[in-house]
């Protein structure tokens, strides 16, 4: 069967996270929602479908100068090509996949070594009731590991141990700090406490990526496995400071990757942030690769509608390989008319204000996530427990002259307040 490509359609959507997501995820994430759906026809009228977020994750959205390029031409031929970007090559392994009539795990290097790969419920950052409320969520919908941020103004242990209590000793926690903890030497008392949780399961980038003296530093203190981003240039030098990594991107950089990783033992996670055609690529992916045995990453969990049809098979902390032509989904085009957004295709940022309340009662607010996180890659302040971020937001406050100023301030430069008493 011919699998030419006669045309292309991009559609783009405006999909809401899920209540609980939607508050947090605005502080820094807020345009995650922003999908371009990818239709592909055939000549001989198979149509493949591939999904990309417009403004994160590699490739972005589908150009006109390569929707000219590959028009006309044989999808088999941009299989392996990740410049096409994330929803294009989706859809061509889709199409390719029911002209075969083989799962697109068939179309990839190697042969299929599980039938149902590890996975993980992901949250951004967020206070520790709201992460055990998620977690309760998580362990609902069959999931057993979960992958959340953690930041200085947040008390880490408190989020472990509220979500401890209410889940089953065998929920395990992939925390990951962006690299905050700054230092080997500020880490290793929050990460050696943390590490006489049973609960907790992996360490991700608690301190720069590249600091591999720091971490071995901190293998030497801690049994709790430490991870970073997928780095090719320190791979080798990095070996023996590290335990595994986080594998993302294109089917060709993340099979390379894949198999130079299983080549040294040492496993991964994949991390392809989408929806439900986004899953079910990663799916395929990581039936493939050996050592792909870290729960995978999509955030999937965020939204409040994942596109297709019928919900992809999570159980045991396992997705269940799709096992038809293709992608082995259908998606749901009723959702697609629900979600259709107009351009631009762009969402304003939200206005917050967002206050760090260290127990004694000392508060700093501030206008945007982006200058909090700048604040605290660049000024030390070792996580304290009972330390807490609130947010401000402008439709809830009391006040509305007060909160608009105490905004223009904070746009300025972090706000410095006090409390009587502790927090």
């Amino acid at each position: 069967m011919s699998v030419r490509i006669a045309a292309i359609d991009r559609i783009t959507l405006n999909v809401p996270f899920t209540p609980r997501c939607q508050i947090w995820n605005s502080l820094l994430v807020w345009k995650w929602g922003i999908v371009e759906v990818v239709r592909v026809e055939t000549d001989s009228g198979l149509v493949g479908w591939g999904e990309a977020l417009l403004h994160y994750g590699w490739g972005g959205g589908l150009t006109d100068a390569t929707v000219e390029r590959v028009r006309g031409r044989s999808a088999a031929e941009f299989l392996g090509d990740d410049s096409i970007g994330a929803g294009l090559q989706i859809a061509l392994y889709d199409v390719v996949g029911q002209a075969l009539g083989v799962p697109v795990h068939a179309l990839l290097s190697g042969r299929q070594v599980r039938e149902r790969c590890p996975i993980a419920w992901w949250n951004t950052k967020m206070p520790p009731t709201q992460l055990a409320a998620e977690a309760t969520e998580a362990v609902a919908q069959g999931y057993t590991t979960h992958k959340f941020k953690a930041r200085p103004w947040i008390d880490a242990i408190d989020q472990v141990e509220q979500i401890a209590a209410v889940t089953p000793d065998s929920y395990r926690l992939d925390i990951d700090w962006n690299q905050m903890l700054l230092t080997a030497g500020a880490a290793a008392p929050l990460l050696q406490a943390l590490d006489g949780y049973p609960q907790t399961a992996i360490f991700e980038a608690p301190i720069p990526q590249s600091d591999y003296d720091g971490y071995r530093q901190l293998r030497s203190k801690i049994n709790t496995p430490l991870a970073v981003h997928w780095n090719a240039a320190q791979f080798i030098p990095g070996l023996d400071a590290v335990d595994g990594y986080v594998v993302s991107g294109g089917a060709e950089h993340v099979l390379r990757q894949g198999i130079l990783a299983a080549e040294f033992n040492k496993d991964f996670w994949l991390q392809n942030v989408g929806l439900g055609l986004t899953t079910a690529f990663n799916t395929h992916l990581g039936a493939v690769l050996t050592h792909a045995r870290w729960p995978a990453v999509t955030a999937l969990n965020n939204y409040a509608d994942d596109l297709i049809t019928d919900p992809l098979v999570i159980s045991d902390g396992e997705v269940t390989v799709p096992t038809g032509p293709g992608l082995g989904v259908t998606v749901d085009e009723a959702a697609l008319d629900r979600f259709r957004m107009e351009p631009p295709y762009d969402l304003p940022e939200p206005r917050h204000v967002l206050s760090m309340v260290w127990p004694s009662g000392r508060v700093l607010h501030f206008a945007r996530m982006q200058h909090l996180w700048d604040f605290s890659l660049t000024n030390h302040h070792p996580p304290e427990r009972g330390i807490s971020l609130e947010i401000h937001r402008e439709a809830d406050a009391p006040d509305p002259q007060a909160w608009a100023d105490l905004y223009r301030r904070a746009l300025r430069a972090p706000v410095a307040d006090r409390r009587v008493g502790p927090a």
